[in-house]
Parts: structure tokens; sequence; C-alpha cells
């Protein structure tokens, strides 16, 4: 589903602007700090109402302007076109609409509109906390698995009772058991899921690594947050007693974790720099193509923001020719075109926009 026509307005140093991207591979080239990362931030924050540069509005609404709009038309099957669009203020409020309808969800807009993300943060996947590792396993999970949702949302709300009631302190057991109902319910499934996805997604990762790198110890593995051999009731009647000393739910689902391992130890421990971003480009991509091959064909959008910097020209040409294969639509950052121009099979529409001061004009 690729970006037709995108209009932006009122984000950072950009003026504004409507394009008309190609619905394959989009180089946007300019100096540092001409705005181009700012281009796919807008992007970004169409499909997920967040930026990836910052937690914080105020930077990312322009300087006089109470409030930024991206807006989009987007290519669906048949030829058919769906709109969709958001408006951010600097209250922290949001308008979204999609075909023309107010809609409150802001998973409906990152179900509408599947993006990834490639950029010199996404390389801390390996290295951060669990919580990014499965942040990304989620990713996939509800882009594949309708149910994951609610089952989450129960998830989250029956955690956040749970941990409510620990932290006062001396309670009788029995108070938890209602919620405990919940999380169990809801956590198990969740396991379901993302043991499922995982399955379907090993091979895919192994594949698309073994073009990027040989690495042929690395093994890919999942830690579901509780001892793989009790049920999450039996763990949670366990661990009662410390959970309320500390005052919240030591294990669950909410602990998950992907492993990454070469010979039993931590693949980032022994990885070097440039492998670790590789084996990061490969888990990004393989979610790409395990979602087109879905029951639902839909396609993701890759924002990769300043690629040059983070690969050499090999490495590069061969994540350009897997984003290739994809066949889905690509925005690349770089500060020259001549880096990134030659990195595609000539036939492959290929659209140019140079950004300077925050002007983006189509080139080609």
């Amino acid at each position: 589903m690729p970006l037709k026509r995108l209009t932006v307005t009122g984000v950072r140093n950009l003026h504004p602007v409507t394009l008309h991207p190609s619905p394959r591979i989009n180089l946007i080239f300019g100096a540092n700090g001409s705005g181009k990362s700012s281009l796919l931030e807008a992007i970004h924050i169409l499909g997920l109402a967040r930026s990836f540069r910052s937690t914080r509005l105020q930077p990312v609404i322009q300087h006089g302007l109470d409030a930024c709009t991206v807006f989009a038309e987007v290519g669906l099957k048949a030829g058919v076109t769906s709109s969709m669009g958001i408006t951010r203020s600097k209250q922290a409020d949001y308008q979204i609409r999609i075909d023309g309808q107010t809609v409150r969800s802001i998973a409906q807009l990152a179900e509408t509109l599947p993006l990834q993300l490639i950029n010199p943060d996404s390389f801390r996947l390996l290295e951060g906390a669990p919580k990014q590792r499965r942040q990304y396993l989620d990713w996939g999970v509800f882009h594949v698995e309708h149910q994951f949702l609610p089952a989450w949302q129960r998830l989250q709300k029956s955690l956040k009772q749970r941990n409510s009631l620990l932290r006062r302190g001396r309670i009788q057991r029995s108070m938890l058991v209602p919620w405990e109902s919940e999380l169990i319910a809801a956590g198990e499934r969740i396991d379901v899921f993302r043991q499922s996805y995982l399955q379907r997604l090993k091979p895919v990762f192994e594949d698309i690594l073994s073009r990027l790198v040989p690495l042929d110890d690395l093994t890919l593995s999942y830690y579901r947050g509780w001892d793989k051999e009790k049920d999450l009731a039996r763990v949670l009647d366990d661990q009662f007693d410390r959970d309320s000393q500390l005052g919240y739910t030591q294990s669950g689902p909410q602990r998950a974790d992907l492993r990454l391992r070469i010979k039993g130890m931590n693949a980032v421990d022994i990885l070097s720099r440039g492998q670790q971003k590789l084996v990061v480009c490969a888990l990004k991509i393989a979610q790409g193509y395990l979602l087109k091959e879905n029951g639902t064909h839909q396609e993701c959008i890759f924002l990769v923001d300043d690629l040059p910097s983070e690969l050499d020209e090999h490495h590069r040409k061969a994540l350009c020719t897997l984003l290739e294969d994809l066949q889905c639509q690509v925005f690349v950052s770089c500060v020259e075109a001549e880096q990134m121009r030659d990195c595609w099979k000539n036939d492959t529409p290929l659209s140019m926009f140079h950004v300077e001061h925050g002007h983006i004009v189509q080139t080609e």
C-alpha cells in the first residue's frame, strides 16, 4: 500500500510540500540539517502518531505554529485509493481521519499504514533493553494476528490492577484472583501468538541474514517471560510473597524477550558493530517479507535514514537488493545522491527528491 500523494505541513524546518512518491524507491538527498530526516519523520508520524527522533512534540512542530499535519493518499488493491491524515498539536492532542472518518485509535492508524524504520537508533535493538525486542516482536504479531491487540489490552489492564494492589502492602491473596485470572488468560494467549509468529519468522530471518553476512552459529530464540516448565498461574502463586515485597509482578508476558546467541553467548558481546547492524537489518526486512506473505498480502513501507553512513558499499548494495526484491515502497535518505543511485536495477521505479533548507524538490 504505497503512498501515492503526501502532504506535510508544520513539521520541523520543512516548508509546506506535496509530493508524489514512486511506488518503489525514493531517494531523499541533501546536506546534513537540510530536512531529509524530517520528511521520514513526517511519514512516521502519519503511521504511528509519533516521532522517531523525539518523545516530545515541541521540537517536532515548526516554530510559530500550534500543530503539524501529515496527509496522504494510499494505494490499495485493484487501484483503490484510501486517504488518511493526522494533526498533532503542541498540547499533545491528535486528530486522525481515515477516508473522511474521524478515528480515535492509533492502532487503526498503524494497521492502515505498516512502517518499518531502519536508522542509527534501530541498531540498539540487540544491545538495548528487552522492551525494545518485545516491541519488535509484537509489531509483527499485531500485523498478522487480529486477536493480538484485544489480548494485549486485557493484559495491560489486568497487570496494572495487580501491580496497584501489590503496592498497597500487605493484602489478602484473594484480592488478586479476579485480575490474575485475566492476566493468565490474556498472557497465555499472547504467548501462543508470539511463539507461532516466531516459528514463521526464524527461517525467513535466517535466509535474509545469509544474504547479508555469514553467521551460521547465530541462533534466535524466545523467552516467554516465565519458567517454561510451569504454567503462569503456578508462577504467580509461587512468587506472590516476593511480588508483594517488590510491589510489582516479576514474571509474565510483560518480561518476554528475544535472544540472539552465538555458541551460547549473547551475540551483542561477540559481533562487530558492522555485523550487529546487518543482523538488525535482517530482522527488520524479515518482518516485511513475512507481512507480505500473510493472507492479506499487505506491504509495509520502509524508512531508511542515512543508510550510507551505517553500512559500507558492499553491504549497502546487498541491503538495497533485499528491499528491491521485496517490491515495497522505500524512502532512503542520504547526503549525496551518487551514494545510492546505482544500488538499484535499471528498471526499478525510482524517484529522487533534493532537500535544501527545508525545501523539497523532485529532481527526477
